[in-house]
């Protein structure tokens, strides 16, 4: 059987130089992979949403709010009229407490959509980086996954998690210079040498690891796109479709005020 030379002197088989080629071709893969998730995650899905919120999220928060609070006013009809059926004493304060109870999921989530115009607002003042840019910080990114990401570094230390984690974050805010610091600290970094007897189970141990995070990252990339913001693309990328979605959602917001002055005005009556 041929053999040839590593760089530090021991003599290698063709089918362990097989398999660590392929363990390496493996760890590429999947450093591309984290890479192209955490892309479309942090830089695709805000860009999306921060366009879908700037075009409607602005409607969608007076919708909701006018739906709301026209739940609310028929609510407090019920309340009130409940008391007076039991021929209870009508104490505005407690109506109003129990209305905040039930309905601090949808204060929640009024709250949370202005979350998102404020960030929408945020990320549409942020400086875009030049495709040049772009191109480089994705380049940098896809390596400094490769050498530190613990799922293809299990053996990472503390310092060195942090120290993805900070990349990471930079990632999330489109920082170059901060990633370019980072990519610089680890730069050449060494991946496992040639050594010991118990290589060749550590490689096949390797292979099999990276099968499946290979597979479960394609999955999550696949769940990702077919979830929010990635499913309101089409409406996004059709002038009339996104038109309909203007008028559905002034439609809505038109009916429910119209059932707030309804419920405004049956709720005077009840306090009779």
């Amino acid at each position: 059987m041929a053999t040839k030379t590593g760089n530090n002197g021991i003599i290698l088989f063709p089918d362990f130089q097989a398999l660590k080629d392929e363990v390496e071709r493996m760890k590429t893969e999947l450093s591309m992979l984290l890479s192209e998730r955490d892309e479309l995650q942090f830089v695709v899905a805000k860009n999306i949403n921060a366009r879908y919120m700037l075009e409607l999220g602005s409607l969608e928060y007076k919708a909701y709010k006018a739906q709301c609070a026209a739940l609310r006013l028929k609510r407090k009809i019920e309340l009130i009229q409940a008391l007076k059926n039991r021929q209870a004493p009508v104490v505005m304060a407690n109506v109003e407490e129990t209305l905040d109870a039930e309905f601090a999921a949808y204060q929640q989530k009024l709250e949370e959509q202005m979350e998102k115009m404020n960030e929408a607002i945020e990320r549409s003042q942020c400086r875009e980086l030049s495709s040049e840019e772009n191109r480089e910080f994705k380049k940098l990114y896809r390596e400094v996954v490769k050498l530190l990401h613990p799922d293809l570094n299990p053996d990472a230390s503390e310092a060195q998690i942090k120290l993805f984690e900070n990349a990471v974050q930079a990632y999330r805010s489109g920082d170059l210079g901060t990633l370019r610091m980072i990519h610089e600290m680890i730069a050449g970094q060494q991946s496992m040498d040639d050594a010991g007897q118990d290589t060749w189970s550590i490689l096949r141990e390797q292979r099999e690891e990276l099968a499946g995070m290979i597979a479960a990252v394609r999955e999550s990339i696949a769940r990702i796109k077919a979830e929010y913001p990635f499913t309101v693309l089409e409406i996004l990328n059709d002038s009339e479709k996104l038109s309909e979605r203007r008028k559905e959602l002034e439609y809505i917001m038109d009916y429910y005020n119209e059932l707030i002055q309804f419920y405004a005005a049956k709720l005077q009556e009840t306090l009779r």
